[in-house]
């Protein structure tokens, strides 16, 4: 434990929250994908930044870029107040802190363009982690086990059937779990010894730190683009560093049920991150949230909690097998299975199925919503139906996905 502990505090974490999302539009189109909500009141990057925090790693700088200033805001607004004594929750976006002024260009690029950060500190390691996705992960154990190996590089593993490896960046590694090559979407992928799935990427690294800076410095002489994937991963292999996998499923959370383990989600595309809210609402969660010895930590407003209304025939105010949010109120209306940001309204005679709605969206009366995304501060108007007739949803102007997702912003027609 002391030398967990140890290697913790002598590490800073850079947490990659720049990227545009492209995939999640038009949820992204104004919003940096980190900052989406995810399970009502959380954001995705809560996750990354809580798996930190319980990890004891609280040195961390946030690199933020494309509509950073909400994101910004977020961050100043939780995480640092939460920052102890030389512990800190910095966001730093190449528009104004870079050198060069210019976008990221690849993962090890932005990563690069805030070198001198590295440099200056006196942390032992550095942890480089994705902000976009959901899990939860104890990231002192996968630390450990770098310094064990006394590895120059260590990546995280996610294991998945050789039917799906095509879809990732694949390792091929020894018994020993050093990585002897890296494919990206490999038509033939390899499986891990004596295994029958393969080890993925999940684009989260631990490096040495004066391995790391050595290695940015080579390969930003012959790649602008710079990228962990692409170049950083393969030219550490081919240089004979020592280059480690660790296997997520091994990763054991205080708190987590069995049914939790090698929980991880790519919140990339609408289906996607459909899909991963509404693993919530199951009854038995992969992804529990009320594990109290490993929190999901995030902005705590001074909301008063959630209210239901009416208790007559045909007009009842019901929550069933839903989230719903503190400053909520369901007035007279039918919640069901669906995830209800705060301060939301469902007025009476209304119903909500399958649903996410974002903050401070109100239902009006008679409205029937199913299988809809709605975003932040829409009023859905009196006697209005969406998910039932997606040519209608359409002429709207929503997006309707091609598995039946209506996602409804303010520049549908409501």
């Amino acid at each position: 434990m002391l030398l967990i502990g140890n290697a913790a505090r002598n590490t800073i974490a850079m947490v990659l929250a720049g990227g545009k999302g492209e995939r999640l539009s038009p949820l992204t189109e104004y919003t940096p994908k980190p900052y989406l909500p995810f399970g009502g009141k959380y954001k995705i990057i809560d996750f990354v930044l809580s798996n930190l925090f319980n990890s004891g790693i609280k040195k961390v700088y946030i690199l933020t870029q494309f509509h950073a200033y909400s994101l910004n805001k977020h961050i100043k607004e939780s995480w640092s107040g939460w920052a102890g004594l030389g512990d800190f929750f910095d966001t730093i976006s190449p528009e104004t802190t870079s050198e060069r002024e210019e976008w990221f260009k690849g993962t090890a690029d932005a990563i690069s363009q805030f070198i001198k950060f590295i440099e200056n500190s006196d942390a032992d390691y550095v942890a480089i982690f994705g902000g976009d996705h959901i899990y939860k992960m104890d990231i002192s154990q996968m630390l450990l086990y770098h310094v064990l190996n006394k590895a120059d590089m260590t990546l995280a593993g996610l294991q998945v059937p050789v039917t799906e490896a095509s879809r990732f960046g694949i390792f091929s590694v020894d018994e020993d779990y050093r990585v002897t090559d890296f494919m990206e979407k490999p038509a033939n992928p390899v499986t891990i010894p004596d295994r029958d799935v393969c080890l993925a990427s999940m684009g989260n690294y631990i490096f040495s730190t004066k391995k790391l800076i050595e290695i940015l410095k080579e390969g930003k002489k012959y790649h602008e683009d710079l990228d962990f994937g692409k170049h950083i991963v393969p030219l550490m292999i081919d240089s004979g560093e020592r280059v480690f996998a660790y296997n997520f499923s091994d990763n054991l959370v205080v708190g987590m049920r069995a049914e939790e383990r090698g929980y991880w989600k790519d919140v990339g595309t609408i289906d996607s991150y459909y899909d991963a809210n509404m693993d919530l609402v199951n009854i038995v969660p992969q992804l529990n949230l009320y594990n109290y010895k490993w929190p999901i930590l995030t902005k705590q407003g001074n909301l008063p909690p959630a209210k239901t209304l009416f208790d007559e025939d045909g007009r009842r105010g019901v929550n069933i097998n839903s989230y719903v949010c503190g400053g909520c109120i369901t007035s007279g209306g039918t919640v069901s299975r669906s995830i209800i940001g705060p301060r939301c309204k469902i007025n009476s005679f209304s119903s909500v199925e399958d649903s996410i709605l974002f903050e401070n969206v109100e239902i009006g009366r008679y409205a029937k919503i199913k299988k809809a995304i709605i975003s932040e501060n829409i009023k859905v108007k009196e006697g209005v139906e969406i998910g039932y007739d997606h040519q209608e949803d359409r002429r709207r102007g929503c997006t309707v996905t091609e598995s039946g997702i209506v996602v409804v912003t303010n520049s549908c027609r409501m």
